[in-house]
């Protein structure tokens, strides 16, 4: 009997297959870039706000604490938003009558609070606690960066299941004195691993459970 197929074909069949997997291959790499662009993480994107609030002006330029609109930030799983109230506390009699905080007064006004866009939304399955690691000694910036320098709030970190990961494999690159952990300014001293590792010492970190899956998802 006759050959059907020419010799060739052989050669093409190899080279589709492995075509197939290359490509396949290529939109698995361009599929993981994307997810871990900024524009998939938010990073840099600055969320549409019922006011054009500016932590840059409060923080740095004001003096504010953190904890004077984020009030339950060292006790609560939730740092907690300002209320209108707390607004109107100043804004009673500085910029009363500016456009821009027009909404603040209406919703002063009629009781129904402002509609903030969460810029540090975490999906539902993930469990974070602000409380425990303020009192840690995780300063605000590490996962919020340098919100002293925001005219507008946005993403600093990508917030990633592997972001939060790195820290939790090696939390003593990051820690600092419970004191200074609404400190804007603080600079990591030279020795910070020897820091690190004292003050997990101190503040009775357990590392052998940070990278459970159960420390994260409940």
């Amino acid at each position: 009997m006759g050959q059907i197929f020419h010799p060739s074909t052989n050669t093409f069949a190899k080279v589709t297959i492995f075509g197939a997997l290359i490509f396949i291959a290529i939109l698995a790499a361009i599929g993981l870039a994307l997810a871990r662009s900024d524009y998939s993480t938010g990073v840099g994107i600055v969320q549409p706000q019922p006011v054009q609030f500016s932590h840059e002006h409060h923080v740095s330029g004001l003096g504010i604490d953190c904890r004077y609109c984020h009030t339950s930030v060292e006790e609560s799983s939730f740092a907690g938003m300002p209320s209108t109230h707390t607004c109107m506390s100043c804004h009673s009699q500085i910029w009363n009558e500016s456009p821009q905080l027009a909404a603040v007064r209406e919703s002063y006004r009629t009781g129904v609070p402002l509609a903030w866009t969460r810029v540090h939304d975490l999906p539902d399955f993930v469990y974070f606690n602000h409380s425990i690691h303020v009192q840690k000694g995780i300063g605000c910036t590490e996962c919020h960066g340098q919100v002293d320098e925001m005219p507008l709030m946005w993403k600093a970190e990508p917030m990633t299941m592997e972001w939060c990961l790195e820290c939790h494999r090696q939390p003593q690159r990051a820690l600092r004195p419970v004191e200074s952990v609404f400190d804007m300014d603080y600079v990591h001293p030279a020795d910070q691993l020897a820091l690190g590792e004292q003050l997990i010492e101190e503040y009775h970190i357990p590392t052998d459970r940070l990278t459970d899956c159960y420390t994260c998802h409940r």
